[in-house]
């Protein structure tokens, strides 16, 4: 009796240990699919496509120097860009992190959107919700009991260009923010690739990345990246390689 009371009392220390070395340690980057890869790939692949086309064709102006452009010029980030980021995120008062200049999912958004070099668009509502944490939280709740719609400012142009998006918000009460929904309704994303990424307290990605799925059935919605929001506002330089590895892994 007494050896199965110290191995029961030993268990549970090693529980503890294990839980508590876990709450400190930065985001780690997800294992990557060799399918979501693929679909990575064949988008990116697409851009150079377009790169080559464009280049081709300034190329074709200029006979005299048609041959050298043909063997030296490699595409560029900046032609044929057919990569968004975008995603909402809420500053002012938050938990766990209090209150902020810039939201937890707008830091992670702005390097995954430096790092791949692709273009952003900032999800943001007419009405802006309000800047006390418990107020936000109340319409915010209610604004999902009744699977509202707000209007969210601006649009994206020239969304048809765009062959892979990245969709990044905070969970709220276990789901996305429901601007993100009209963000979605907004436009065609029609064998586009998908890729969320969140932020969030304690709940990880909370379903939304088979939401999103279902929700747009003619995208390739790929598995995303969870982040803690107090990670996020760190983001230290292991979390910064953790998103690194996240992005290298699917072929950016």
């Amino acid at each position: 009796m007494k050896n199965r009371v110290i191995t029961v009392i030993a268990a549970f220390m090693i529980g503890l240990t294990l839980t508590a070395c876990g709450s400190g340690e930065p985001a780690s980057a997800p294992s990557i699919a060799e399918t979501d890869k693929a679909a990575v790939q064949e988008k990116l692949n697409k851009r150079e496509s377009k790169s080559d086309e464009t280049q081709a064709d300034d190329n074709e102006s200029d006979e005299s120097t048609a041959a050298t452009h043909a063997e030296t010029d490699t595409p560029t980030d900046s032609d044929g860009n057919n990569i968004l980021v975008a995603y909402f995120s809420r500053a002012d008062e938050n938990y766990n992190v209090g209150t902020i200049d810039k939201g937890n999912t707008q830091i992670v958004a702005e390097f995954i959107a430096s790092e791949v070099g692709a273009d952003s668009f900032h999800i943001e509502t007419v009405t802006p919700y309000p800047a006390d944490y418990d107020d936000c939280c109340d319409v915010a709740k209610q604004e999902l009991a009744d699977k509202a719609r707000p209007e969210i400012q601006g649009g994206v142009e020239n969304m048809e260009q765009y062959d892979i998006v990245f969709l990044g918000y905070p969970i709220w009460w276990g789901d996305m923010p429901m601007a993100v929904y009209t963000f979605m309704d907004n436009y065609d994303f029609s064998d586009k690739v998908v890729i969320p990424f969140n932020t969030h307290e304690g709940s990880g990605e909370s379903g939304t990345y088979s939401a999103i799925g279902s929700y747009l059935p003619n995208a390739q919605v790929l598995d995303g990246m969870a982040i803690q929001g107090q990670t996020a506002q760190e983001f230290s330089s292991d979390t910064q390689q953790s998103v690194r590895d996240w992005l290298d892994g699917l072929g950016f």
